[in-house]
This record gives C-alpha cells, sequence and structure tokens, in this order.
C-alpha cells in the first residue's frame, strides 16, 4: 500500500539557497526510484524559508530500509542540522484518493 509524507522545514535564511540545491539534487534522483510515486515541493506564502515537502511512494519499508540510504541522500542528510532552523516535522498518511486535472503533471499545468 502506497504511503504519503508530509515534511515541514524552517530553513535557515542565509542557507535558503543551499537547502534548495540539495533538495533538488535529491528529488531529480528520486523520480528515477521504481518505488516513488511523486513529490510536491511547497513554498509557505507567508514565509520564504518555511517549505513543505509532499511525497508519496509504494512502502513504508522501501523507504526505512532502501530509500534513505541511497548514496544520493547522504549530503543532503549530513547539511539538514545546519541548513534547519528547527528539526523536520514529519507525518506520515495513506492516500484514499487521488485526483488531478487531466495533462497536469508540474504543478503548473506542464507535463
Amino acid at each position: 500500500m502506497a504511503i504519503t509524507y508530509t515534511i515541514q522545514f524552517q530553513v535557515v535564511p542565509e542557507r535558503r539557497g543551499e537547502f534548495l540545491a540539495l533538495l533538488e539534487g535529491v528529488l531529480d534522483a528520486m523520480r528515477a526510484e521504481p518505488m516513488f510515486h511523486e513529490a510536491v515541493l511547497h513554498r509557505d506564502p507567508a514565509s520564504e524559508n518555511r517549505f513543505m515537502l509532499y511525497e508519496t511512494w509504494e512502502s513504508h519499508e522501501d523507504v526505512l530500509t532502501v530509500q534513505l540510504h541511497r548514496p544520493y541522500r547522504r549530503a543532503w542528510h549530513e547539511a539538514l542540522a545546519s541548513v534547519l532552523e528547527k528539526d523536520r516535522e514529519i507525518a506520515i498518511w495513506e492516500p484514499m484518493r487521488s485526483d488531478r486535472k487531466a495533462g497536469l503533471v508540474d504543478g503548473r499545468g506542464g507535463t
């Protein structure tokens, strides 16, 4: 059964660029994973340094035993303590229904 994670980040303002660059690399690599479904990065409109990542995977067990240990995540995990003002807030959800506008892939209407 698929599993979704919401992860909130409060980024150190001076480290915002580094945070986004590291996360972009992880997100780009995740797309090639066979158990990956989707990820959507959000920014809080009230705070340019607060982000929420929504990501769905096929298996929670796979995320814990395989995905979190992928080499492409190493620099990301090592940098978290220095780029975040506080620990991430992680919640786990089980998807029940998914609706999308036809042709909507990247959140802007592009494919």
